[in-house]
C-alpha cells in the first residue's frame, strides 16, 4: 500500500502494546481505525486516547480465538466504513513453561489466540479484500521466536504458534501471487518489545483455566535467558527492549515498502539465534 489517507485499518489486540501503537500510527496517516481487543477497559482507554486527536475510530470487543467474534468484527467494520484495506492480526498471549509442564488447557488457550486468531483473521477478511479489488495489506504478527530453533524464552506453545504464523503467511503470499491479487502480506517478527504479552492469563476465559492442582512453579523463561545472554546486564548489551511506538514505526515503514518479512530487531543476538537454526538445517544437506 502506498496511499493510506481515508483507508480503513482493522487491528486486533489494539488495546495496548504494538496494537495500540499501530492504531495511533494509522490515525496519524488519516486512516479510519477499528480497534479490536478482548479487554473492554483497555478498549475504552484506547478509544479515549485516539479521539483526543480526532481520529475516526470504532471499538469492537473481540476474542480472536472465536471465529464468530471475527465474523462480527468484519460485519461491524463494513457497516461502519464499507471496506477494509489494512488488517493487522496482532493479538497474542504468552506463558512460558518447560514443554512437559504445559496442560491441555494451556495449549488450547495459547494456540487459540496466537495461531487460530490469525487463521480466523486471514480466513474471514481475505475474501473481503479480494472482492474489493483494491490495494490492501494483511499484516500477521509473529515473533523472532518463530525463526529460532524451537522457541526462545516464550516456550513451546508460543514457538509453535509463531512458527505457524510464519508458515501461514508464506502460504498466503504464494496463493495471492498466483491469483495476481492486489492484496499484499507481511509477517512481522518482533524481538523484545515492552508490551503486556506475558500478562495474557489475565484474560484467560473460564473454560481454559487450569485447576489449582495444575498450578506449578516453572523457571523455563529465566533459564533460557541465562543460557543465551547470561546476566540481565550482559543481555542488555546484546539486544534492546523496544518501545511499542518504535516497533510500530518500523512495521509501518515495512508496509509502505511492501516487505514480506519485517524485523524490528536486527542486532547480533537475534541474528545469531536465527543463523544457528538455519545453519543446522543447511549442514544436513552436506552430509
Amino acid at each position: 500500500m502506498k496511499e493510506f489517507k481515508g483507508k480503513v485499518a482493522v487491528i486486533t489486540g489494539a488495546g495496548s502494546g504494538i496494537g495500540f501503537a499501530l492504531a495511533e500510527r494509522c490515525a496519524k496517516e488519516s486512516m479510519k481505525v477499528v480497534l479490536a481487543d478482548i479487554d473492554e477497559k483497555f478498549l475504552r482507554k484506547a478509544d479515549r486516547k485516539m479521539k483526543r486527536f480526532e481520529a475516526d475510530v470504532i471499538t469492537v470487543l473481540t476474542d480472536v480465538a472465536k471465529a464468530s467474534n471475527i465474523e462480527e468484527l468484519a460485519e461491524k467494520t463494513l457497516e461502519s466504513y464499507g471496506a477494509v484495506h489494512l488488517l493487522v492480526n496482532n493479538a497474542g498471549v504468552g506463558n512460558t513453561k518447560y514443554t512437559w509442564n504445559y496442560t491441555l488447557k494451556d495449549w488450547e488457550y495459547q494456540l487459540g489466540v496466537n495461531l487460530w486468531g490469525v487463521i480466523n483473521g486471514v480466513r474471514i477478511f481475505t475474501p473481503i479484500m479480494l472482492e474489493q479489488d483494491e490495494e490492501c495489506h494483511i499484516v500477521n504478527i509473529s515473533s523472532m521466536e518463530g525463526l529460532f530453533s524451537g522457541s526462545g524464552p516464550g516456550g513451546a506453545i508460543y514457538g509453535v504458534s509463531k512458527h505457524g504464523v510464519i508458515s501461514l503467511s508464506e502460504s498466503l503470499r504464494t496463493d495471492l501471487e498466483m491469483k495476481e491479487s492486489k492484496v499484499r502480506v507481511s509477517v512481522v517478527c518482533p524481538g523484545f518489545v515492552n508490551t503486556r504479552i506475558l500478562f495474557g492469563d489475565t484474560h484467560r476465559p473460564e473454560e481454559y483455566q487450569n485447576l489449582p492442582t495444575e498450578q506449578i512453579e516453572d523457571t523455563r523463561g529465566e533459564d533460557y535467558l541465562r543460557r543465551i545472554v547470561g546476566t540481565v546486564e550482559e543481555g542488555s548489551k546484546q539486544t534492546s527492549i523496544m518501545p511499542p511506538k518504535e516497533a510500530a514505526d518500523i512495521i509501518f515503514q515495512g508496509i509502505k515498502e511492501e516487505k514480506f518479512y519485517i524485523l524490528t530487531h536486527k542486532d547480533a543476538l537475534m541474528k545469531r539465534l536465527v543463523k544457528e537454526r538455519f545453519d543446522e538445517i543447511l549442514k544436513e544437506f552436506e552430509n
